[in-house]
């Protein structure tokens, strides 16, 4: 009398949650199935109308970036001079610890 094959495994990827059924036998994947994605639009109406939204967006973190490009080296000259003020206060204060120094 042959030996019962033991019944397919029913198995979620734990990665891309596919459907899987394994043959416990060999240990091989008999059956795969995908998970479905969900659409990411309904329509080609709404898909245009946010890709019109994202080119506003990219313009105005481009302008941000701009400005704060330009103000840059006003900010830097401003935080040389307050601790350049505070080095002046207080001499016998050591300097500040970088995070070069702490290699």
């Amino acid at each position: 009398m042959p030996k019962p094959t033991p019944p397919l495994l029913d198995v979620e990827c734990p990665c891309c949650q596919a459907a899987l059924r394994v043959d416990p036998k060999t240990g091989s994947v008999v059956y795969h199935k995908a998970k479905e994605k969900p659409k990411v639009f309904e329509d080609f109406s709404a898909a245009v109308q946010s890709y019109q939204g994202e080119a506003g967006r990219r313009e105005d973190a481009f302008q941000k970036s701009l400005a704060d490009h330009k103000v840059h080296k006003e900010v830097l000259a401003k935080k040389f001079d307050e601790l350049f003020k505070k080095a002046k206060e207080n001499p016998d204060e050591p300097p500040p610890v970088r995070d070069i120094d702490m290699d």
